[in-house]
């Protein structure tokens, strides 16, 4: 069993929107298992959000390119946000992003000669330099008849805190840039529901049925079991797909119509979508930053 501290709490309460007991009570029930904690909540309908993908715990960028018929994005992670900032950074996050267009995958672009250099030697140097510890962590390509990127909380030309890449079948007439601020607007999970993790399907089954049936259990007037297994939680289902595939979404441009429709009444079919964002999934030691500079003021 994991120990239960104050900080999981905190972990657990900022990933679901769930009360402090009733985040604590959820830890204690599963033996401490975070991602069972936040089962736990939701069959409970305690948590207002699940998601730990958004979640970002490191600085960096991302730095797009895109040439005809395919696009990537190359994630680097630095410190702190200052060196984010930092021109020499961006200027090499930017040669990364372009060279990545040549490479298969992260282990090739980093095997990658730039400037008489390997793309992983280039990073290592500008460890000694910059004077803080700098990652390329991940790339994604993406290939499709046009690719168009978007960038949101640009840094500068190309990179950002999140850089998107969508992939069209059918003539762009300004479509495909509206889609990739809806995907850094909304991080789906796939494009439909066929693309869909299978996983992830079969656990948010287990929870609606478990929530269903709760709450049937609990309920003045309780349904029949064939209600429930044939009406309920196939609806419930659907919902959960529309909300997180991409073509299922309402498109933020225009609620009144999905990502898909709008789509189609451009013109246009999508066939893939690539979303990262700095720091997704590191776990960041967060400190006392005044603490941190009395105790460099005093020469400690």
């Amino acid at each position: 069993m994991a120990e239960i501290t104050a900080a999981r709490v905190k972990e657990l309460r900022e990933m679901t929107g769930a009360g402090m007991m009733d985040a604590k009570k959820a830890l204690t029930e599963v033996g401490g298992d975070m991602e069972a904690a936040v089962d736990w909540l939701r069959t409970k309908g305690l948590a207002k959000a699940a998601k730990k993908s958004g979640r970002t715990a490191a600085e960096g960028l991302v730095g797009v390119a895109v040439t005809q018929g395919r696009g990537v994005a190359v994630e680097v992670n630095s410190e702190t946000d200052f060196v984010a900032r930092n021109p020499e950074f961006q200027g090499m996050v930017g040669t990364i992003a372009k060279v990545a267009l040549g490479a298969a995958d992260l282990d090739a672009l980093k095997a990658t000669q730039v400037d008489g250099k390997t793309v992983e030697l280039t990073v290592t140097e500008a460890i000694a330099r910059i004077g803080e510890n700098l990652t390329l962590r991940r790339m994604a390509s993406l290939t499709g008849g046009t690719v168009v990127s978007y960038v949101h909380n640009a840094a500068t030309d190309g990179m950002g805190k999140i850089g998107v890449l969508v992939a069209l079948d059918g003539t762009d007439t300004g479509i495909g840039r509206q889609i990739a601020m809806h995907i850094a607007a909304t991080s789906p999970l796939a494009l439909d529901e066929a693309a869909m993790d299978p996983a992830v399907v079969e656990r948010e089954l287990a929870i609606q049925t478990v929530k269903a049936l709760e709450e049937n259990a609990a309920s003045a007037k309780p349904k029949p079991d064939a209600v429930i297994h044939n009406n309920i939680i196939p609806g419930r289902m659907k919902k959960f797909l529309a909300e997180n595939t991409l073509v299922g979404q309402q498109f933020v441009v225009n609620p009144d119509l999905t990502v898909g429709d709008a789509a189609k009444a451009a013109g246009v079919t999508i066939t893939g979508f690539v979303r990262l964002a700095v720091g997704e999934g590191i776990e960041k030691e967060e400190g006392d930053f005044a603490a941190e500079v009395a105790k460099l003021a005093s020469g400690g």
